[in-house]
């Protein structure tokens, strides 16, 4: 395995000389932030949260290996644009290819560490090197002003309760990662007027837990988030927060705040080459095994998106080409009652990477998942899923609501 201290968002003399790349596979969030706001991209911008393609882990595997023919990589890491333990199979299934693939690479993902305790030993078990967890707050009286929900299983919690469930999970996992040699770093995004006097506090906890570094972020003050209206805070203050804070943990300094898609130096922003590549991953087939250029829809009238699965009596069948996705046939789907009928569906639809639908049960989202057809879960215009699907635009903004049932590009539904 590469040398730890090659991973350059842990040391500083590695940015020059060291290359990672995120891979944006995660796309659901357990917890709102305040300052957080994903549906709000810029290709232009620089910060955690956004992406421009969404990725399944085998198109993320073919994605890097395409990164790699254009420059060596140290870190390949998961950084959302979500949370990757509040989508663990996808962040798990994609640590086991790469790191089955490429064995020497260095690992890391970066969480709120809400639901991070129960894969701590399988990070481990994967060589998962580095851990960033996001701690704004040890107490839970400022940390219910910092989020505005979050979600355990099936619960959601909100205000104090939510602040005491969150620091819980972050403490027991802190700890269970350094007792497996992990190294821990803790990034702490400052809001004056909120936590900008706590910072000090945390640096001293993070010492309790055996942090290795901390990170102290200015807050961006995004548009549509809760605190679009604080300011951002001043340099003089960022620099007296890390100076007081590096008597307790060491602190970097050189954070770039990065994309979940970021590829490339620290320093560098993502150029056009591999913007490209992400946007081919994303159309390319979403398991390994022959291609699938086509796709289907359920449809009332043929010109949105907007059945239930079950409710289809045929679906709509588009097939990709190099210019665009066009209009092939209509297939009958298999009749209610019949005892096989996902299994018939999952058939008749074989050749499919994808079923846009505006909702579905569980049983017929695993058989076809089963049979490598991913489901995304949308409503609105057939045209504009269409396009976005072929630029590999995230169809998040056409869900229909979030349940995390679907696994599909769209994020979740109900079933």
């Amino acid at each position: 395995m590469l040398n730890p201290d090659s991973h350059p968002c842990f040391n500083p003399g590695a940015c020059a000389t060291s290359a990672r790349v995120h891979l944006p596979v995660a796309p659901a969030c357990n917890m709102q932030c305040g300052y957080c706001n994903r549906a709000y991209d810029c290709v232009n911008e620089s910060r955690p949260g956004v992406t421009s393609s969404i990725l399944s882990p085998f198109q993320a595997l073919t994605y890097l290996g395409k990164v790699m023919e254009k420059m060596p990589v140290s870190v390949v890491g998961i950084a959302g644009p979500g949370d990757p333990f509040a989508n663990p199979d996808k962040t798990m299934e994609t640590l086991s290819l790469v790191r089955e693939k490429y064995p020497d690479i260095l690992l890391c993902v970066a969480t709120n560490g809400l639901n991070l305790l129960p894969f701590v030993d399988d990070l481990a078990r994967l060589q998962v090197s580095h851990v960033t967890l996001t701690v704004n707050a040890v107490d839970p009286e400022i940390g219910k002003d910092m989020y505005a929900w979050m979600r355990v299983g099936p619960y959601r919690f909100t205000g104090l309760e939510a602040a005491e469930a969150l620091l819980e999970r972050q403490e027991k996992s802190i700890l269970a990662l350094k007792a497996k040699g992990i190294v821990v770093k803790v990034n702490t995004v400052v809001v004056p007027g909120l936590n900008d006097d706590h910072v000090l506090q945390i640096a001293q906890k993070a010492k309790q837990w055996g942090v290795d570094y901390m990170n102290c972020m200015a807050l961006i003050p995004v548009p549509g988030s809760n605190f679009e209206a604080y300011s951002e805070p001043s340099a003089e203050l960022m620099r007296g927060l890390r100076s007081e804070a590096a008597a307790y943990v060491k602190q970097m300094s050189h954070c770039r705040r990065c994309r979940a898609d970021a590829a490339g130096l620290l320093s560098e922003s993502n150029d056009n080459g591999v913007t490209d590549l992400l946007a081919q991953a994303a159309r390319g087939p979403v398991i390994a095994g022959p291609q699938r250029d086509c796709l289907a829809l359920a449809s009332r009238e043929g010109v949105m998106i907007n059945l239930h699965l079950g409710e289809a009596r045929e679906f709509l069948i588009y097939r990709r080409s190099s210019e665009g996705f066009a209009f092939l046939e209509t297939r009958e789907a298999p009749p209610a009652g019949d005892q096989a009928r996902w299994e018939k569906l999952t058939d008749l639809l074989s050749d499919c990477s994808h079923v846009l639908v505006s909702s579905i049960g569980e049983k017929p989202l695993r058989a076809l998942k089963e049979g490598g057809i991913e489901t995304v879960c949308v409503e609105g215009v057939i045209q504009e899923a269409l396009d976005a699907l072929f630029s590999g635009t995230d169809l998040h903004y056409m869900q229909k609501r979030v349940a995390g049932v679907c696994n599909g590009a769209g994020g979740g539904c109900n079933s």
